[in-house]
């Protein structure tokens, strides 16, 4: 794997810095933003929320790591809502769900292989869950892979990853190349396209799907077809719009993205990396086509919102969507929230296109 070359910075710890301005990118789209304070959540994100609150999660931060990892999640909140609303809470169907393990930089790296109804072959979509590179897992971030298999009938190849803070940056990163490495040589042995390979991912996952193209670019790897970048991790600056008007935001706020970053990095200056600030890479000419999707009440937006700018002003094809009156986390929760349905068929809508391409 490359080693980028991170910026000098001070040494200080996180959590002295986390108040203060210690990025530059993206300042002038995030003052361009229309203000979104005081947004509250619709009636249906509400109800996933009183759910959560009801499950009563420790704050992050607030215990270890791994204790962390055993937290009542978004996704445990919304099957007790479909418990109380007396539907099922069966995951969406698709033909089928297959678990293994693949070689990794450092060891084994899980993966769960979603594939469609239909012959095949089919276009695949490397998918990277959430959790800040610290928590969940395959199972928390099952919702959308099968989601995406039959919205875009697309086998979805989902992939763990090591995460922090026993295993720091580029660790994470690492994984997910190799991940993506591994589907484009082993596609057709689960009737997958290596021609038609896209990347996807939620929070820090969009942010590693966003990394791995410009790895692939970097190494003359095969360039993903497609990106979906959803509310994505792309800077380090806790200043902007969005986090000011969601510092206390649930389930994402500025307290936990802090905590995040100080499990993560070994140092402060890695936030200005390019893989971790995405806008920071001098170069985004070359990078797929992308989707970018982010939701009004999430820490991210600004962010989310910058990327997709900066990568169209590098010439890339970009559809950006933003989602009023929901918050971080909300994509996976098509089952009780109407506008996870419209982002999911958004995203779906811009792979197809990649595919056909």
């Amino acid at each position: 794997m490359k080693a980028y070359a991170t910026k000098a910075m001070s040494t200080i710890s996180l959590a002295s810095v986390a108040y203060v301005a210690i990025a530059t990118i993206g300042h002038t789209a995030f003052a361009a933003e229309k203000d979104g304070s005081g947004a509250k959540p619709d009636s249906q994100m509400q109800a996933v929320l009183d759910e959560l609150t009801k499950l009563e999660p420790a704050p992050l931060g607030s215990v270890p790591a791994a204790e962390a990892r055993e937290q009542p999640t978004p996704a445990d909140a919304v099957k007790a809502l479909l418990e109380n609303q007396g539907k099922p809470t069966t995951p969406e169907a698709v033909a089928s769900v297959v678990d293994q393990s693949i070689d990794g930089p450092e060891g084994d790296i899980a993966i769960r292989i979603y594939t469609p109804e239909g012959d095949g072959p089919f276009p695949v979509i490397v998918y990277y869950h959430g959790g800040g590179w610290v928590i969940a897992d395959l199972d928390v971030y099952d919702a959308t892979p099968r989601a995406m298999a039959n919205a875009a009938d697309a086998v979805v190849v989902s992939s763990h990853y090591r995460q922090a803070p026993e295993h720091k940056f580029p660790s994470a990163h690492g994984d997910a190349f190799a991940a993506y490495q591994w589907t484009l040589e082993n596609a057709g042995q689960f009737n997958g396209d290596p021609n038609r390979v896209a990347v996807m991912g939620e929070s820090a996952g969009g942010n590693l799907a966003a990394a791995v193209s410009v790895m692939a670019r970097e190494q003359d790897a095969p360039i993903p077809v497609h990106q979906v970048l959803v509310y994505p991790i792309a800077g380090y600056e806790f200043d902007t719009a969005s986090y000011v008007e969601n510092a206390n935001a649930k389930p994402l706020n500025r307290p936990a993205m802090e905590w995040f970053f100080d499990q993560y990095l070994n140092n402060p200056g890695e936030g200005l990396d390019p893989l971790i600030s995405l806008s920071e890479e001098e170069n985004l000419e070359g990078l797929p086509s992308t989707t970018v999707i982010t939701a009004q009440i999430d820490p991210l937006r600004s962010e989310g919102k910058a990327y997709a700018d900066a990568l169209e002003e590098a010439g890339i094809d970009v559809r950006y969507q933003n989602y009023d009156g929901v918050t971080h986390e909300f994509f996976g929760m098509a089952a009780v929230v109407d506008k996870a349905k419209e982002a999911q068929e958004f995203a779906a809508e811009g792979l197809r296109q990649a595919f056909s391409r």
